[in-house]
């Protein structure tokens, strides 16, 4: 296995060793992008490939932090929870719903300010996408600090809405992420160094 990832067991327990390999051998690391010192992991090649987008999605399935019985639909954060969160919708026979970057949705929307470990930002969603009570699994490929997560279930809540848990692709070790959203139920497929 490849020494740059930390805590496979669960990619390994769901796919096995040869398929987590070959998984992992899609993610891509690119250094001091989208500034210098950031190492940004990129998924596109995972996604592009056939059998590696069907392997992280069984392997999402698998791992999910709560029974799909227990959420109602998935919010994916912009941009890369839209690639891996609308497909695992369909596949549980759940919704969507896109959480956006500042500016990019026209009718009235919900927001929410965060902290990137680079910057500040701006997330939303659309109002009266989630209704009372709809209970919603927020997805995304990474979580770093934990900001945008965070914010996209302080917009849920917002908006009547109860956050069932979060899952991630992968987890930077060492930034806190997954603390910084409390107790709520949370699963990640791999760690590696930040």
């Amino acid at each position: 296995m490849t020494t740059d990832y930390r805590n496979t067991e669960k990619l390994v327990k769901i796919l096995g060793v040869e398929n987590s390999e070959y998984l992992l051998s899609l993610i891509r690391t690119i250094p001091d992008f989208p500034k210098e010192g950031i190492l940004f992991r990129d998924i596109i090649p995972l996604l592009a490939d056939a059998k590696g987008l069907s392997l992280l999605l069984d392997a999402l399935e698998g791992a999910l932090p709560v029974d799909p019985s227990e959420f109602d639909c998935i919010a994916g954060l912009e941009a890369r929870g839209f690639t891996v969160g609308p497909a695992l919708a369909a596949r549980l026979g759940k919704g969507f719903i896109a959480v956006r970057k500042a500016g990019k949705l026209p009718p009235e929307t919900v927001s929410e300010e965060y902290e990137l470990e680079y910057g500040t930002a701006v997330l939303e969603i659309e109002r009266g996408v989630i209704k009372n009570n709809t209970r919603v699994l927020i997805i995304d490929d990474l979580i770093a600090t934990g900001g945008s997560a965070k914010a996209a279930a302080n917009i849920i809540e917002k908006c009547s809405g109860t956050v069932a848990g979060f899952e991630f692709v992968m987890e930077l070790e060492g930034l806190n992420g997954t603390q910084a959203l409390g107790e709520y139920p949370t699963s990640s497929l791999i760690t590696l160094p930040a």
